[in-house]
């Protein structure tokens, strides 16, 4: 049977949305922030030459920087202010998790509820900072390096160019917060999703008029299509697939009436990692591959950068290698975050709650994580595969997918994220006039009109 929850998901209407004051507030700032973004994404850094830039990018488009300028949505390939976009706190982020984990101090602060969580916030922006700035030199010395991409190189280039990409990553990092905050979904998601999406008309429109001008085959574009929207499908059924223990309650006295016994379930996600593990893979190889990635623009690269962009660029054996090793490793740290099987069964326990054929305690919780370690040991291959088989089938037998694994992942990921977000704030707000009606039937009860 269906829960009250359920229920009134399955009744909501457009009136229902009209009446949500509350949540098209949130929609509008969420859609003024993007946009501000992508504005962002068209204003060039100061001193660099557009057309020399554009001719050195091309010879690099299509390693790491395709990939980069791919989440920044276009913005690396006009050398813009968001060209870093929000992956230095991405891969800040991820070090503070790590390391809340393994220094004792975090740890505590970590379990000190919402004081210890602004704290380690705090400790994660400056870690940002830190890295913005020195990518961002990075990427001032690789453009400075690269023949007649910069007009007045110098000190002050590289100056204005740290200050403007820094400044950038950090304004993105403020507006991301502010989405999370005062809009819907999550805000360093949705600047993500919003970059990967913005390129999709264009690619769309390029792909059709290559197959009129008969460039393309029509018959592989279709295959092509159908490819995607059968991966598409395939990711939703799985992020909506959950393995459900049942969960049974025992009977219990108030008063002189007896309860009988009621069963629930408890649902365990199938991918409980969700889009975290492609994310944060990502945002660590592109940390060192970006700068490599630069510094190997002009034409006097060193010997060694040459070596590493043969071992590691984006497309190579190594590449593959650290992209899967990084995605597996990720699924298994950020589901022991997000799932702790001895809270869990303490909680159960706590109300009564247990597992049938199983103890309550300590045999629950090793159950759980039992369950949990097999759930995403196939939640880690699938998501393993959705993001390196496109990217192989690109690479080795140049496939004309236009859209990468981790980028169709990501998509659909925040996309059924925000949903469920708007979908939770309209039953919210169904529940509220339910409430209020309910109050007013109530006080109106008792009075008698004579």
């Amino acid at each position: 049977m269906a829960s009250a929850a359920e229920q009134l998901a399955a009744n909501i209407n457009f009136a229902a949305f009209a009446k949500a004051t509350e949540l098209q507030k949130r929609i509008w700032f969420t859609i003024i922030a993007l946009i501000v973004y992508r504005i962002g994404t068209f204003i060039p850094i100061p001193g660099v030459d557009p057309a020399q830039f554009a001719q050195a990018f091309q010879q690099q488009a299509g390693g790491i920087l395709g990939m980069f300028n791919t989440f920044s949505g276009g913005a690396v390939e006009r050398m813009a202010i968001f060209a870093l976009n929000v992956m230095p706190y991405i891969s800040s982020s991820i070090i503070m998790q790590l390391l809340s984990t393994s220094i004792p101090s975090l740890e505590r602060l970590k379990k000190e509820g919402e004081v210890g969580r602004k704290q380690i916030n705090q400790y994660t922006r400056y870690l940002t900072l830190l890295l913005a700035v020195v990518q961002s030199y990075g990427i001032a010395m690789g453009l400075q390096g690269s023949q007649g991409v910069v007009t007045n190189p110098g000190y002050f280039f590289i100056a204005s160019t740290v200050i403007t990409l820094t400044g950038g990553t950090m304004f993105l990092m403020w507006l991301g917060e502010q989405i999370t905050a005062r809009g819907v979904g999550n805000g360093v998601s949705l600047i993500i999703f919003a970059g990967i999406v913005a390129d999709l008309p264009r690619v769309i429109m390029q792909s059709l008029s290559l197959a009129q001008q008969g460039d393309v085959n029509p018959f592989g574009l279709l295959m092509i299509a159908i490819v995607m929207l059968a991966v598409i499908v395939f990711v939703v059924f799985i992020e909506r697939s959950q393995r459900r223990l049942v969960v049974q309650y025992p009977k219990r006295q108030q008063g002189n009436r007896m309860f009988m016994g009621e069963s629930s379930f408890l649902p365990l996600k199938l991918n409980t990692a969700g889009v975290i593990p492609p994310i944060f893979a990502s945002s660590l190889l592109m940390l060192p591959t970006t700068l490599i990635g630069f510094a190997g623009m002009g034409a006097n690269a060193p010997e060694w950068v040459n070596l590493l962009q043969g071992y590691i660029g984006y497309g190579k054996p190594g590449h593959m290698i650290l992209y899967a090793f990084g995605i597996i490793f990720f699924c298994f740290f950020y589901t022991s975050i997000v799932f702790n099987p001895e809270e869990t069964a303490d909680n159960l326990r706590k109300y009564g709650g247990f597992l049938p054929g199983i103890r309550p305690g300590k045999k629950t919780a090793e159950y759980l994580d039992y369950v949990l370690t097999r759930l995403t040991v196939i939640g880690a291959a699938y998501i393993t595969a959705v993001c390196l088989l496109p990217e192989m089938l690109i690479t080795y037998y140049a496939v004309p997918f236009y859209l990468g694994g981790t980028s169709i992942l990501i998509v659909i990921s925040v996309t059924l994220d925000t949903v469920a977000q708007i979908q939770s704030h309209l039953v919210a707000h169904q529940y509220e006039g339910l409430i209020k009606r309910s109050k007013l039937r109530g006080s109106g009860g008792g009075i008698v009109k004579k």
